[in-house]
């Protein structure tokens, strides 16, 4: 059999690829040896293929600078890179100060710097490489951004320095900005979907007066008090190195060291460096309760196909926060629970099988909208769901959800489990296909733990995750007080008092009501 071998490998190309025969192949105005695909061409040098190398290759680097700044990469192919500064400074640090800072900070993010004189300059700096920029302000991070060219990589670092450490705050920008922002609230307040506000509302609620329940937009009667020294005062407290993380997706880890380096050591910030004196470290301490706005919504969105009065009300409770262990659990418990609108297009992929759509959408007609949502933070987490319908079934809505959440903590089936947890790999996955989504991975979790997990890891742990675990976070989270908001018509709203009964009871049937007339 040896020797077979030896005589198939030194007999001549041409028999071995089966053209023993002399098979032709004419076209294009001559003929060809017909040659076997199988096999290689003589001549022609042997192809080298790409292939996954070690896992070194896909880890995220991270390197701390002398100022004590973190700089973060993750190497991703093409052209574009995107490259951010990630501040740990939100909403929740402003019990000290004027509410609305972050708001404010968030709409004046890429104006007029020591370096830059307009936001236009800026723009037109960053349209040479190809560039975009955003700013986004959330409960506990902003994160300035810019993804462009990846040769233009020190001209964005530089102007990522300037914005974030050296903005100018021109009193035309600040009279621009709180125009901006008393639109923005008008709007807020005129919009047919209240979801923006209901989180507020539900996030006020379930944290009285403390860190992540502080309002994340400007009130109105903030707008005129805040000005650049409040701005100042501020930021010299939490805009530091130490607070920051400068993270990149698509460029050398060594090129944005050496960039950092240059532009965000020993910079002097336009507010001085003076010693940090009120800097927050409140733990967020979870109180529940209950905010009403009675608001007349039959106006909302009229014309040829006006959308009917609806009253929304949004019921949560404490979960975990995302740097715990229970974090999965609760994350496949909200996939699982999923939900929607009443006229959401699309198959299983959508979400149709998901709890609130098979007991909730598909057996009560008159329900136009429940889903479900998990909100986490470093200390704490918020898991809730949504509902509206008409303001005559407020009452029997109510009892629909409170029915949902303890039925959380009962059987949990092996299929629908699988699918929960597929669902979630998958759109966990579909996301990080995004440059700029992997850039928010990396940047937020640097900024919380110093270091990265990778997809593969989290999705080994979303595979672990039992029905066992699931039945152990809820009968935990059901033992919390109910946060509630409720906007609109609220005539028929059952007391907080009914709702916490429900979800301490084991149907989650509301008390029933006697009234002597009806």
């Amino acid at each position: 059999a040896a020797g077979e071998v030896l005589r198939a490998e030194r007999a001549p190309w041409s028999r071995r690829c089966g053209l023993a025969g002399g098979r032709m192949y004419s076209g294009g105005g001559g003929s060809y040896p017909a040659v076997s695909l199988s096999c290689p061409l003589p001549g022609v040098p042997q192809a080298v293929f790409a292939a996954a190398g070690g896992r070194e290759q896909f880890e995220t680097r991270v390197t701390l600078l002398e100022n004590g700044l973190r700089v973060a990469s993750q190497k991703k192919f093409g052209q574009f890179c995107t490259v951010g500064l990630l501040v740990n400074s939100g909403s929740r640090h402003e019990a000290k100060y004027l509410s609305g800072i972050t708001h404010f900070l968030e709409k004046l993010a890429f104006s007029s710097t020591a370096k830059f004189g307009s936001k236009d300059e800026i723009l037109l700096t960053l349209e040479k490489h190809g560039g975009i920029c955003d700013c986004q302000a959330s409960r506990d991070t902003i994160m300035y951004a810019v993804s462009a060219d990846t040769r233009g990589l020190d001209t964005v670092v530089n102007l990522l320095a300037e914005v974030a450490l050296r903005p100018r705050f021109s009193d035309e920008e600040m009279e621009m900005t709180r125009a901006a922002i008393r639109f923005e609230l008008e709007d807020l307040n005129m919009r047919p979907d209240p979801e923006p506000l209901l989180t507020e509302m539900i996030h006020a609620a379930a944290y009285r007066d403390n860190t992540v329940g502080l309002n994340r937009f400007c009130p109105v009667e903030n707008t005129d008090k805040i000005d650049r020294e409040v701005l100042h005062s501020y930021l010299r407290n939490y805009y530091t190195p130490e607070r920051m993380v400068l993270a990149g997706v698509g460029i050398e880890h060594e090129q944005l060291v050496e960039c950092a380096k240059k532009y965000l050591l020993g910079v002097e910030p336009a507010w001085g460096s003076r010693k940090t004196k009120d800097v927050d470290r409140s733990v967020a301490q979870y109180t529940g309760g209950i905010v009403k706005v009675e608001k007349d919504m039959s106006d909302v969105s009229l014309g040829p196909t006006p959308i009917p009065e609806l009253t929304h009300i949004m019921i949560g409770l404490e979960s975990c926060s995302f740097l715990e262990e229970d974090f999965i659990p609760f994350a496949v418990l909200n996939m699982m629970m999923g939900g929607g609108g009443s006229f959401s297009a699309g198959g299983p992929g959508k979400g149709m099988f998901t709890r609130l759509y098979l007991n909730v959408l598909n057996r009560h007609h008159w329900m136009y909208n429940a889903t479900s949502y998990h909100h986490s933070y470093e200390d704490t987490g918020l898991l809730c769901i949504h509902a509206s319908a008409d303001p005559k079934q407020v009452r029997e809505m109510v009892e629909i959800i409170t029915r949902e959440f303890i039925l959380m903590a009962g059987a949990v089936g092996e299929v629908e489990l699988e699918r929960a947890k597929t669902q979630l790999k998958s759109m966990l996955m579909m996301n990080l296909e995004s440059r700029p989504v992997i850039f928010e991975d990396v940047g937020r979790q640097v900024l919380a733990t110093n270091t990265r997990k990778l997809p593969d890891e989290l999705c080994a742990l979303i595979g672990q995750v039992k029905s066992a675990d699931i039945k152990r976070v809820v009968t935990k989270m059901l033992h919390k007080k109910p946060a509630v908001a409720a906007l609109g018509d609220l005539t028929d709203l059952p007391t907080y008092e009914h709702i916490q009964a429900a979800l301490s009871s084991k149907d989650g049937r509301l008390p029933r009501l006697y009234r002597l007339f009806r």
